[in-house]
């Protein structure tokens, strides 16, 4: 198993798919169908596996290192980014008219997942790129999306995004860099940046740093949050950006975490002045359904090492015979189908993710763009964390299998598990991706995320061809209606982790539920294997997570009687 079998996934799970369908309905001319996929996705898997998977292997012993205040890459690095940017993947969903290819998000998508698979390290570089080209197309000036979007797109240029600061990572109020207008349109940006990824580098001849920062009245000295675009090189000559360092990380060795200092560098205004963060939303949404990818690659590296090792690593059996393969005893394969089944719907949910954005900014009706952006609403934190979460998980469950060489750095388990620790935390973590969901999708407006869920689900429930399929997820559905009663606003930030953990496992049940229903091919049958798999396991896990909240305020009621001082 390996990249192959992973680009015959992706294809079989986007040629099943009602939303890709329709995206492919609303551009009949480019031909968006099976042979142009398997090409397409194909020519991803190829370079994926040849060119970045070796180039990650040597890099996460290497790292990155600051040399005379400039960032030294991993040797090799330069040779694989060269045959990406040479194979147009830096353009892939970019604008035609700006030297893109003009591909659907979900096409993205579908290759991401195969670059991330072979080093999501290296996927950090042109995540931010693609990001914020989204974000200068849609709100910069004409010169700015003349200037920028060609050299974005074709990856002569980088970008980075400089939104957190020290005690003020989530806490997006208190960021304290200041921007002041200069005599000649431009602005001074001064303040501290960090957990920026490339935020130095030289795969590129220039760097675009997207800096949220308080735009500041000369006069009253008010300050709003406002969008900025600081170049690293002004007309041949290093702008006033200085790195501090490169944070020593638990994974993801070859992507460079910078600390930046801006000492009153020159940066121009993105957009409207003072409205930074709803601008920031366009590049957020590339940005979570990203992680979303690097999930997808992760979870299903893992487990497709777990089930290649359990093949042939060969232990037990009966005393008078010879070790039978660890595949053949139980528990393993329990490990096994649970790490695979995860994986699939992790991948079946960034996809399907992708070609609802792919949708919202397509569908030529008004009323169909604001559906498809309900569902989005919905899809987009349970893409973020659950998928995080996969990775990391399918990772623990790949160490397990494997035993001790899995703990070992003779096989990429541990380096699997590392890469995908942070998944969690950047982009929003965990918490927050929850109380979004909540807050904001669940309990605010009109609660209209969740409906246009609930009435896509529906449809797909009365529509299914498995009738036990159905049934499981018939169940998962009445536990997120119940649970959404118990929901009340006071309450609601105390449960809300176990409520998106709900959500997510009816939500990717809905993904299984699709699985469930393939037929006609080995590939398929495989996915409904899966499918029917995860529905097994999701309706149990739901259970818990509901009785969680129906708790609310008894979940945390013991807090207050819990010394610090104890714990020594």
């Amino acid at each position: 198993m390996g990249f192959a079998s992973t680009v015959s996934a992706l294809v079989a799970h986007l040629v099943a798919m009602p939303e890709f369908a329709r995206v492919s309905a609303l551009s009949p001319d480019d031909g968006f169908d099976e042979p142009f996929l398997r090409e397409i996705i194909g020519a991803a898997g190829a370079l994926a596996e040849g060119e970045i998977a070796p180039f990650g292997r040597r890099a996460d012993g290497e790292g990155c290192a600051l040399v005379d205040g400039r960032v030294r890459l991993a040797a090799g690095h330069h040779e694989a980014w060269a045959a990406f940017v040479a194979g147009g993947w830096t353009g892939t969903e970019g604008a035609i008219e700006f030297g893109g290819m003009g591909l659907p998000v979900a096409v993205h998508s579908a290759c991401e997942e195969l670059f991330n698979r072979a080093s999501p390290g290296f996927g950090m570089a042109p995540t931010p790129m693609r990001c914020a080209a989204r974000v200068i197309e849609k709100y910069g000036s004409a010169a700015m999306r003349e200037e920028w979007l060609p050299r974005l797109i074709d990856g002569s240029w980088g970008a980075t995004i400089c939104i957190s600061e020290a005690d003020a990572g989530s806490d997006v109020p208190r960021l304290r860099t200041s921007a002041v207008p200069l005599d000649d349109g431009a602005w001074a940006v001064t303040g501290e940046k960090m957990w920026i990824s490339f935020g130095d580098h030289d795969l590129a001849e220039r760097i675009g740093h997207m800096v949220l920062a308080r735009s500041t009245d000369p006069v009253t000295g008010a300050g709003r949050l406002s969008l900025f675009l600081v170049p690293s090189v002004i007309d041949g000559v290093r702008n006033a950006v200085v790195v501090r360092r490169i944070e020593e990380k638990l994974g993801l060795h070859c992507s460079p975490t910078c600390a930046l200092g801006f000492e009153g560098a020159r940066g121009w205004l993105v957009g409207v002045e003072g409205r930074g963060l709803p601008q920031l939303f366009a590049m957020i949404i590339g940005m979570r359904l990203s992680v979303g990818s690097q999930g997808a690659g992760i979870a299903g590296a893992a487990a497709s090492l777990a089930w290649t090792y359990a093949s042939e690593r060969r232990q037990g059996g009966r005393p008078d015979g010879p070790p039978v393969p660890i595949d053949q005893h139980g528990d393993v394969r329990r490990m096994l189908l649970a790490a695979a089944a995860r994986a699939e719907v992790t991948r079946g949910l960034v996809l399907t993710a992708s070609a609802v954005s792919d949708l919202q900014t397509r569908e030529p009706d008004a009323a169909a763009q604001a559906e498809a952006g309900h569902l989005l609403a919905w899809l987009l934190p349970i893409t973020k964390n659950f998928c995080a979460e996969a990775a990391v998980t399918c990772a623990n469950e790949a160490i397990q299998v494997l035993g001790g060489a899995g703990y070992t750095r003779e096989w990429p388990a541990e380096r699997y598990l590392r890469d995908a620790r942070v998944l969690p935390i950047y982009e929003g973590t965990s918490g927050m991706q929850a109380l979004d969901l909540v807050m904001r999708r669940v309990l605010g407006d009109e609660g209209r995320a969740m409906q246009a869920f609930l009435d896509r689900a529906r449809a797909d429930l009365n529509a299914a061809s498995d009738h036990w399929a159905a049934g499981q997820f018939a169940a998962l559905l009445a536990l997120l209606e119940e649970a959404r009663g118990q929901l009340a606003k006071d309450t609601a930030p105390i449960v809300a982790y176990p409520f998106l953990q709900l959500a997510s496992l009816v939500t990717t049940g809905w993904i299984a539920l699709r699985l469930s229903g393939q037929t006609g091919s080995p590939i398929a049958d495989h996915l409904a294997g899966l499918g029917r798999h995860w529905l097994r396991l999701a309706l149990p896990l739901a259970r818990g997570e509901c009785e969680q909240v129906a708790m609310g305020s008894d979940l945390i009621a013991d807090f207050p009687s819990i010394a610090m001082a104890e714990f020594g």
